[in-house]
């Protein structure tokens, strides 16, 4: 029996515009207090690192201050940054980030279902998705 690995962003929940079920898990470094009360759980080391975090912020005030809209120039950050490969080292290279990934593919590999939740909304380059297809692939 094994569970299904799901995702939504915070603004869904927000908006009862997710249908899913399961354990809600967030999966951001630097929680706020209004998304740790929309979650069940948060796993900081499945967030990106800081540095990643920082540098795609940066290259995103840099594009929007050039006169892009916030999401081009939040996916135009991803793409500049490497982003997805580096979360995806990121996630192969860090050992509580290992960790976490074996206990979530443990709980799911045992019935549990989760939906991944971070803060970037459906057109968004997100760090969530690449997880949920990186543990889709370990189970």
């Amino acid at each position: 029996m094994t569970g299904t690995v799901e995702e939504t962003y915070a603004a869904a929940l927000q908006h009862d515009l997710y249908d899913g079920g399961g354990t809600l898990v967030g999966v951001v470094r630097r929680p706020t207090g209004w998304f740790s009360a929309l979650v069940d759980e948060n796993v900081s080391a499945l967030g990106p690192p800081e540095a990643l975090l920082d540098e795609a912020k940066r290259r995103q005030e840099d594009l929007k201050r050039a006169g892009m809209c916030d999401e081009g120039a939040h996916n135009a950050a991803w793409e500049e940054t490497d982003f997805e490969a580096r979360y995806r080292e990121y996630l192969a290279d860090d050992a509580d980030a290992r960790a976490a990934v074996a206990d979530l593919r443990s709980r799911v590999a045992s019935g549990e279902d989760v939906a991944l939740v971070c803060f970037e909304g459906e057109n968004k380059r997100c760090h969530r998705r690449v997880l949920r297809e990186h543990l889709r692939a370990e189970l």
